[in-house]
């Protein structure tokens, strides 16, 4: 097959970009593994704006997919792309049928594979009934499954109480939002550590006490005061206990999850006092997201590790090119953000691409407004999943200027 540009995720980033493309009269293929193209979009279910409105993801995705295919864009769905050749081929084999392999030539590549969730492993974690939260989005969200009738959910995060609500409202008992043990993959296992990662999410909170506490939460002595007198019995959001002075320390059952053992902690994440069993049927364990970059790396992208981004990321541009020739990144691969900022960037990118190819009569002041729209887009999002966002991005474009060498 030959198309002008391969895109591989049919995420919010990666359909935004090939939207964009198809409407200036660019040949677009996207190349997406799962079932039905929208990604993250799909599982996504929150209130916005202090409950004004809700935002629902599935609505977006169909309208993104709907507006692609209006402009001729070809969308394969279930098929896994295995390897890159600059130039480019890419090459791509059917999950679900067995088909022979097929190599796509294009021009121009676009990587926006997303990002991954962060295993945390625990004693038990290998149980049946034991998921990831992204797991208990899918299937909550998407499928209409219950991931157990009693939860409790691992690690406190905005993807962990946006999902658990999303659980109790389909009808799950969720039992409460419990700190990850102390664990080297799991970084925010102090209440301290925990409150400087959730300082800026205070004022979407549903709670006006909640909200009002963000400020006392910008200073170390502040947040030493918040733990320490953080209620033993947990702040309840949407009706679920947040325990921050509680850690799950073991999950356990014979051939399933029939119990959790829970601890009470210090200020730095050590166990205080005998752990209690409480009898659940399903954890979910929320270890935060990472740029899912493995593509990236075959396709020879320089990388830079950024707290902000939440991982390690392709080295890129403001118009996000990569270090490769014709070869550009967009969404979660870029760095953890909201999808929201994913389709601002899909935009920008396909401007960026369009422009590479002489397509479209894109202009220098059409490529400056989206990356204006990119940064807004981030700077008023809702939904942020690391405070140093904005600094990190910023880290990336000095980097870029320092270190950029064609491949």
């Amino acid at each position: 097959m030959k198309t002008d540009v391969v895109v591989v995720g049919g995420g919010p980033a990666g359909l935004s970009a090939a939207i964009e493309m198809g409407t200036r009269g660019v040949k677009v293929v996207v190349v997406d593994d799962h079932p039905s193209p929208g990604g993250k979009l799909l599982g996504q279910l929150h209130e916005e704006g202090n409950g004004k409105k809700w935002w629902m993801g599935k609505e977006h995705a169909d309208d993104l997919i709907q507006r692609a295919r209006s402009v001729n864009v070809r969308i394969l769905s279930g098929k896994q792309v295995w390897g890159l050749e600059k130039g480019w081929k890419v090459y791509v084999s059917d999950l679900t049928r067995n088909e022979d392999a097929l190599i796509i030539r294009s021009e121009c590549l676009l990587l926006a594979t997303g990002a991954v969730e962060k295993p945390i492993p625990l004693p038990g974690w290998t149980l049946p009934g034991v998921i990831s939260i992204g797991a208990a989005q899918v299937m909550t969200n998407v499928y209409g499954v219950l991931p157990g009738k009693k939860v409790i959910v691992a690690g406190i995060d905005i993807l962990s109480l946006t999902i658990a609500r999303s659980m109790k409202l389909a009808g799950a008992d969720v039992i409460g939002i419990y700190m990850l043990p102390n664990h080297p993959f799991s970084p925010y296992a102090s209440p301290t550590s925990q409150l400087k990662a959730l300082q800026d999410l205070t004022i979407h909170a549903p709670s006006a006490w909640i909200r009002s506490s963000g400020k006392l939460l910008k200073s170390k002595t502040g947040r030493k005061l918040a733990a320490r007198f953080y209620p033993p019995m947990g702040i309840k959001m949407w009706g679920i206990p947040i325990y921050l002075r509680h850690s799950l320390q073991e999950i356990i059952g014979q051939t399933e999850v029939e119990n959790v053992s829970i601890a009470k902690i210090d200020m730095k994440g050590s166990p205080t006092e005998k752990a209690v069993n409480i009898t659940v049927d399903c954890v979910c364990i929320s270890g935060g997201l990472t740029p899912l970059n493995e593509l990236a790396a075959t396709a020879g992208c320089k990388f830079v590790y950024l707290d902000g981004l939440s991982g390690v990321v392709p080295l890129h541009n403001r118009e996000l090119q990569t270090n490769v020739p014709n070869l550009f990144v967009a969404g979660n691969i870029t760095g953890i953000e909201s999808a929201k900022v994913a389709m601002a960037q899909g935009q920008l990118a396909g401007l960026s691409i369009c422009k590479r190819l002489n397509a479209g009569a894109v202009t220098v002041a059409e490529i400056e407004t989206s990356i204006r729209d990119v940064e807004c887009t981030r700077a008023t999002a809702d939904v942020q999943f690391h405070p140093k966002v904005i600094e990190a991005r910023a880290e990336l474009e000095r980097l870029w200027k320092e270190n950029v060498v064609f491949s």
